[in-house]
């Protein structure tokens, strides 16, 4: 069976990203590593134990290939990428008491409530919750 280990996102500031993605969404680090050339090596998963075998890779995206790709998925409005919540509503007031921009609050989509927060770091994310 095939799994997903790691994944990433393109960020702008891989110092900045990591903290945004520890200190504001709740995430912890679970790869730090100084690889040379001024750029740390981070990655980042869901906190106390849960899924230890999916990682999030917060990869530098600058560059030709990175940077006009990055813009287009910006500003067309899709989420680089989309994390699950127990509850929205909460997650939703905790991080606007925080400071985070969302350019779309909870909204009925199908089969779940969603949200999209600015990660500060050039990206759109969706946070979702099942219905029922």
């Amino acid at each position: 069976m095939i799994k997903v280990a790691m994944t990433s996102v393109y960020v702008d500031d891989v110092p900045k990203a990591h903290a945004f993605y520890t200190d504001v969404l709740g995430f912890e680090t679970r790869t730090c590593l100084d690889l040379g050339g001024g750029t740390p090596f981070i990655t980042v998963g869901a906190p106390q134990g849960a899924q230890p075998d999916l990682q999030l890779l917060l990869e530098p995206g600058q560059g030709p290939l990175a940077d006009p790709y990055r813009k287009a998925v910006y500003e067309a409005g899709l989420p680089a990428i989309v994390f699950s919540v127990d509850d929205l509503r909460s997650e939703y007031d905790r991080l606007r008491a925080l400071g985070v921009r969302f350019p779309h609050g909870p909204r009925d989509q199908g089969p779940v409530i969603a949200a999209v927060l600015d990660d500060t770091v050039g990206n759109l994310i969706q946070l979702t919750q099942p219905k029922g």
